[in-house]
């Protein structure tokens, strides 16, 4: 590698060379994210609700967190979400809509203590699910 007078052109295509050895930076370029994404770049989507599952927690944790696994409407992707608030099992049943968002962890990773979970549940037909879980409203029959 060169560092003489005339040596910049050299210098600027060799750091554009080893840009491509960053994860991050290749990621980004080659636009995985969106392609790999259930929600398509969108902060939220409406999916059908298939089963209702616990999901044991990582260590140094020991609980079984609620969650669901819902059928995206948009591209039939099947992904877990998590269901927030005390007893929210009981309100959402099997065959429901509901609309997920991201749960917010780290760069799209998963969430906590809970494995491979990085999606929570927002809406139950079309009602919020902490209104349905404080009892503040009825579930609207579909």
């Amino acid at each position: 590698m060169g560092n003489g007078l005339f040596a910049a052109r050299k210098l600027v295509q060799n750091r554009k060379k080893f840009r491509w050895g960053k994860r991050d930076y290749r990621i980004r370029m080659l636009q995985l994210k969106l392609k790999t994404d259930p929600l398509e770049g969108a902060p939220m989507a409406r999916g059908i609700v298939l089963q209702k599952i616990g999901i044991e927690s990582r260590q140094p944790n020991s609980a079984v967190r609620k969650a669901v696994r819902v059928q995206l409407i948009k591209n039939g992707r099947v992904v877990t979400a998590f269901l927030p608030g005390d007893g929210a099992l009981n309100v959402v049943d099997e065959h429901d809509e509901v609309i997920i968002s991201g749960i917010g962890g780290s760069m799209g990773k998963s969430y906590g203590d809970l494995p491979g979970v990085r999606y929570k549940v927002e809406l139950v037909n079309g009602v919020p699910l902490n209104l349905l879980v404080t009892g503040k409203v009825k579930k609207p029959k579909r």
